[in-house]
């Protein structure tokens, strides 16, 4: 696409980036009879998160992703590269976020432990297995990646950022939670859960198999979950704090490269160890507060 379109897309006046259509919106989606979202905006934004999570994307890639049309992606991408958000490489010709898009994080604060004690162990752990690792947390009815090793493993099909929300049935991380978390706790989620209109939380309504599947991965302390669309299998243990569940640590590998079995014997430990010690250091950091 040349620069022509780009510029029909976005101009930039008195040094202000103006966005076109901005203030579009739908009377379907309002949230309220005074509120109208700016569905512009929405779009954008979840253009910015497909961006973030990938390693260089086309617009087509952008397109598929979110469900929009060709021009509304390229009119998306090429605005976030007005704004400084991303820059196009004219090698492959496709589109990478800048150093910006971290800033957008700014003054957002996440539990001490995770950045303290997690982040820097399950990067230890990600130079050992290479694998990528991310680490999560329960958030209302969905599992919340706090942090991820993505950008330092040359093995990550697709790159993930912390932020992420994944759902707990679906993911290896939710079904270690679920079956490590208080028991009242597991009947309240998988009572939500039976009741959600997503295809990924409709498992929950198969009491008998899911009570089978979390009973087995309590007693192994470790779950599997195969992903066949995205050629990717998770493995996943629980951080135990002196019987407390603090979170759920997931190795991500392409399912053609390990079997099961291999993932048992050599990585499996090497979590469990991972996880053993951030549950250690949190009762000492706990301690001397």
């Amino acid at each position: 696409m040349d620069q022509e379109h780009a510029q029909s897309a976005v101009k930039a006046e008195n040094g202000e980036v103006e966005f076109m259509s901005l203030l579009e919106s739908d009377q379907d989606t309002r949230r309220s009879d005074s509120i109208r979202p700016i569905r512009a905006l929405l779009r954008g934004l979840q253009s910015l998160r497909c961006l973030n999570s990938h390693n260089g994307v086309t617009v087509t890639e952008i397109a598929d992703e979110t469900g929009l049309p060709r021009t509304t992606a390229y009119r998306i991408l090429e605005t976030l590269c007005v704004g400084g958000y991303a820059v196009r490489d004219p090698s492959d010709d496709r589109y990478r976020p800048t150093i910006l898009v971290r800033a957008l994080s700014d003054g957002f604060e996440d539990e001490p432990w995770i950045r303290e004690i997690a982040k820097p162990l399950i990067e230890d752990l990600c130079k050992d297995i290479v694998w990528p690792v991310a680490i999560a947390t329960l958030s209302g009815t969905s599992m919340l990646v706090r942090e991820t090793t993505d950008k330092n493993s040359p093995l990550a099909l697709e790159r993930y950022s912390a932020g992420e929300r994944v759902p707990i049935l679906a993911t290896a991380g939710g079904r270690v939670y679920l079956a490590f978390c208080p028991q009242e706790q597991r009947d309240t989620l998988l009572k939500v859960l039976s009741h959600s209109d997503s295809p990924d939380d409709a498992f929950a309504r198969e009491a008998s198999i899911v009570e089978r599947i979390l009973s087995e991965t309590k007693s192994q302390g470790y779950a599997f979950h195969t992903r066949e669309s995205h050629r990717e299998t998770t493995v996943s243990v629980p951080v135990l704090a002196d019987g407390r569940l603090l979170a759920s640590i997931t190795m991500r590998f392409m399912t053609s490269a390990l079997t099961p079995q291999q993932v048992v014997e050599d990585y499996v430990p090497k979590l469990k160890a991972c996880a053993a010690e951030i549950g250690n250091q949190f009762l000492t950091k706990a301690a001397a507060e």
